[in-house]
Order: C-alpha cells, then structure tokens, then sequence
C-alpha cells in the first residue's frame, strides 16, 4: 500500500471535517487522511472568545473572501470570512449554539431527503452534545451531556440586554430559557460553545482526544488542487503542500467538507458543475452538474442602532484604557467578563406577520454599536438590534473565476433581490421600532440612529436596510441535497452520477436553517459519517 493511499480522504479540516475524522477513524482497520489548507488552532485570540475580532479578515485564520458589489446593498461589496484553520469557522464564528427549527428538517424531508426530518437528527445533535447551558431536569428529551460538543451559558450580563428581552416580553415575544428544542420562538440568552469562558471548537472537541490513533493523518497547509476521477468515480485528489504538489489516493472516498464555497470552488476546478462557467476556463467538463455552487443561501442582518441615556454599554466602557485593563484582569483571573463575550449574548425569534407559520426573524442584540465591523465603537451610549431574515427566497451563486485554485471564486449571494425579502426588510425594522417603544426600554430614552426615524415607507426601508445591512456569516447550499436537476448530492450525500465523492457540509443544505448554522453542519457531519459506515458494512 502505497504511504500516499487512505481509505477515505477528508477535505477540510473545520466544523465537519473535525467530526468526519472523528467518527470514521473509529474503525482501526481503516486509514483516515484529513487535510486542511490552514494552520494549527494554536492561535491565542482562536481561544479568547472576543479574539473574534482578531480572528475575520486575518490571514492566518481567515480565507479573506469578498461578495462581489450587490444591487440589493446600493452597491457595497461584503467581506465573507471563512475559517482557515483547524477547525474551521468554529474556530473563528460567534459561538452560538443554534440547531434552528423543527420545520427546517421536516421541510428537508418533504423536499425528497427521506432520513433527515427533526426526529431523525435530532438523535445526532444529542450524540454530540455536552449541555451545561441548562439542568438535566431541563432536557425533556431535548438535551444531553457526555458529547463532544460543549454548551455552556455566557458569563457576562448587561443591564441594558435585560431591558430588552423586557422590553420584547410587553411586545408579546415571550420569555424563553432555550432555543433549542425545535421551536425557538421567544426571546432568551444565546447557549455558547465555551467552556468555562474559553471557545470550544470542533478541533478541540472531535480532533484533539483522537489525534492519537495511528490510523488518523491530519495534515495541515494543504491546499487541495483538484480531484482526480477515473470515467465516473473519484480516485483521489491533487494538493499542494509547501510548494510541493502530491498525489492522494482514496481507496474507498473522497469526503469534501470544505464548506459552502470551498467544496464547490473544488469540485468546479475539477470539472464537475456547470459547463456554462467551467468551459470558458478551459476546464474540462468531467461531469455535468448544473447545481454546484447554485442555490446559495445566508442570512443577511439589519443592523439597527440606538442611542441611549442612563445605562452603561460596551461603547463607553471601551474608551477607558482603566476599564480594557480591567477586562483583560477579570478574563485572566476569572474567566468572566467582556473578554468572553460572543459578538450576540441576547436574541429573540419572532414573525415578520401573521402569515408566518414559525419565526422567521431572528434578532441578535449587542451592547455597543459601530459604524462598520472592525471599526472602532461609537463614542456614546447605544445599543444594536440586528434582525435577519431565516428564510430568504434570494438565491445566489458561487463560481470560479480562473483555474488557479488560489485564486477567489466570485460570490454573489444576490441579498435582497426579490419582493418578499424586501417586504420581510422594512417588516423588521417596524417590529425592531415596537420593540424598543416598549416601557422597559423608553427609560434609557432610545434614540434611533440607523437606519433612521424619518424612513418609513416599505422601499424606503428596504433600500435603507440594504445600506446597514451585513452577513451573519451563514452561507450553505451550494452542493445541495435532492433529487431534482439541481441537486448535486441525494440523501445519503452521495455526488449524483459518481462514485467516490460525497458532501458533508453546510453546502448540503437545500434550505437555510432558521438561525446560526455552525452545529447544524456538525450534525450533518455526524450523520454523514454513520451513514458512510453503514454503507461501508454493506460492501
């Protein structure tokens, strides 16, 4: 057997590849080779939850990826941060423990994925699961403790999130301890992976308790080229590898859990996708599979803003140099305070109307406020209440640009283009200004200052959201699970018409969940990776 030859091969080492190694090196007679283009996890700001300021736009963690200008923002281009680093996006995302609702898995189901309804995942969010965010006479089947993947409560309060999920209450959103038992309707404090006060990622929670096995290769600083094939089955990859290129042999597969734009930037440098974007590159259509990098989804967030009087928040705290020594003081000493924040400790999830069967807004309240992400904080009290769509019916794209895989595919998530995105947009800004009417907040005296008072008409609010507007950082989709022409993957994640390849990420998604979506793709993870082994028994 050659050293180049594994049984099955790992692209990408973040929120799924971490479990993927995990549960397939189970089995010592198997050899598991798990590839990262980014470095080691061993990056102070990765482990200090605030750090995730340090982490975006960081080269060393960070793909540093950018949309192209989109007409739904007048214009603006975003940047996409992407993890790249062991771990992934767990290593520099928010931290927010979110599984989303019943309805997105019953929907997923219902769109011909038998095996992936709420009562089927549910089983592998619990397998997972370390749950500290709650007592076990809290869990009513919901929860459990023991897995690899920590929860735990934020250890930082503030008086002015308080007064909001007041404030929510007197608008009819209720009072609710947990998001995460299938219908997340309410208003409550975000669960974070942490643990005490410390991010917990996949690579500590999945990697690093099974590096030991000798049948489990992790390699980092390898960026994967292409994927070989042989007529329809996938043999293996091409990487390089400190300037060096290698070949990789995948006896049994080739797992692409690189995530919702590396798999299909690496499926379309290997001629599988559309030939409308892969023949004027010159590359050779391998296999015709309209679908990749089709169908991308995020969560585009409204990032509305108010000034207010009489209550302390991050803006002014972070103008002391005596206060910011006595954050970094109370993390060192304590592990408590504004150092372990997550960029959200506060959410809620609400209708944007009637017609709505489930929420499909959710807010995320911050302390502080800022004109831009990685700008410096507005020099007066305020607060941020960012409110996005769960569900949006834009759809968007991913496609390479050049046959160098160094080279950025264009993104283009086409935010805001259609009526009911718009309509949802100005929604969300009215409920967002009910919201802060309300009693428990009026005695801060609330003062909006974006996106603005004097904007009230349905365009004029959309138009205004599409100039505050940010990602959150969601994108899934673009290798999506199904059986219709646009699917590239059928419910047991298998590539249509290849052998060899599967997808097992957040591409797979053939519908967004509604809220944060870095557990659900470790769940997928961990389902893709039983499934693998089943079938694996049934050879």
């Amino acid at each position: 057997m050659s050293a180049d030859s594994y049984d099955y091969v790992i692209v990408g080492a973040g929120s799924a590849g971490c479990v993927l190694a995990n549960r397939l090196s189970t089995d010592p007679a198997v050899r598991v080779l798990l590839l990262e283009a980014g470095g080691k996890d061993n990056y102070h700001w990765i482990h200090i939850p605030v750090g995730y300021l340090y982490l975006m736009g960081n080269p060393r963690t960070d793909w540093g990826f950018k949309t192209v200008a989109e007409p739904g923002l007048n214009g603006r281009s975003l940047d996409y941060p992407r993890g790249k680093v062991l771990g992934g996006c767990s290593s520099i995302n928010g931290m927010i423990y979110m599984r989303g609702q019943a309805r997105d898995y019953d929907t997923w189901r219902q769109l011909g994925n038998p095996g992936w309804s709420w009562d089927d995942v549910l089983p592998y969010f619990k397998k997972h699961e370390d749950q500290w965010a709650l007592e076990p006479d809290a869990f009513d089947g919901a929860h459990a403790r023991g897995g690899e993947w920590r929860v735990e409560l934020a250890r930082i309060r503030w008086d002015i999130l308080d007064a909001f999920r007041e404030a929510a209450a007197e608008a009819g959103i209720p009072k609710v301890d947990d998001f995460n038992r299938g219908d997340n309707e309410g208003c409550g404090y975000f669960h974070v992976n942490q643990k005490t006060g410390v991010r917990w990622n996949t690579s500590k929670g999945f990697l690093r308790p099974v590096l030991h096995r000798p049948n489990l290769t992790v390699e980092t600083h390898a960026m994967v080229e292409r994927l070989t094939l042989d007529g329809k089955r996938v043999t293996g990859l091409v990487m390089r590898q400190h300037g060096q290129m290698r070949t990789i042999r995948a006896r049994r597969e080739v797992i692409l859990s690189a995530g919702a734009i590396g798999s299909p930037q690496i499926m379309q440098l290997s001629g599988i996708g559309p030939g409308a974007v892969l023949q004027p590159l010159g590359i050779k259509v391998a296999h015709e599979l309209k679908g990749v990098g089709e169908n991308l989804q995020d969560h585009l967030q409204i990032r509305c803003a108010y000034k207010v009087s009489g209550v302390k928040t991050m803006n002014e705290r972070y103008q002391s140099l005596l206060q910011r020594a006595g954050f970094a003081l109370e993390y060192a000493f304590l592990r408590r305070g504004p150092m372990t924040m997550a960029p959200s400790q506060l959410g809620a999830f609400v209708r944007s109307d009637a017609s709505r069967d489930t929420p499909n807004l959710q807010y995320h309240i911050q302390p502080l406020t800022l004109p831009k992400f990685g700008e410096p904080l507005d020099p007066f009290p305020a607060f941020t209440a960012s409110v996005a769509n769960l569900r949006p019916t834009s759809r968007g794209t991913v496609r390479i640009t050049a046959t160098n895989p160094t080279a950025h595919p264009e993104i283009r998530p086409n935010y805001l283009s259609t009526p009911d995105d718009r309509q949802v947009a100005a929604a969300s800004v009215r409920i967002t200004r009910n919201i802060v009417s309300m009693p428990s907040l009026a005695k801060y005296h609330p003062q909006e200052f974006r996106p603005g008072p004097d904007i009230q008409g349905d365009e004029e609010l959309a138009r205004a959201a599409g100039s505050i507007s940010t990602t959150i950082f969601h994108p899934v989709g673009t290798a999506k699970m199904g059986n219709d022409d646009m699917a590239v993957v059928d419910n047991r994640l298998k590539v249509h018409g290849l052998a060899g390849l599967r997808v097992a990420d957040a591409s797979i998604m053939p519908n967004i969940t509604s809220g944060n979506t870095n557990s659900p793709t470790i769940m997928i993870a961990d389902k893709a990776a039983a499934m693998i082994l089943e079938d694996a028994r049934g050879q």
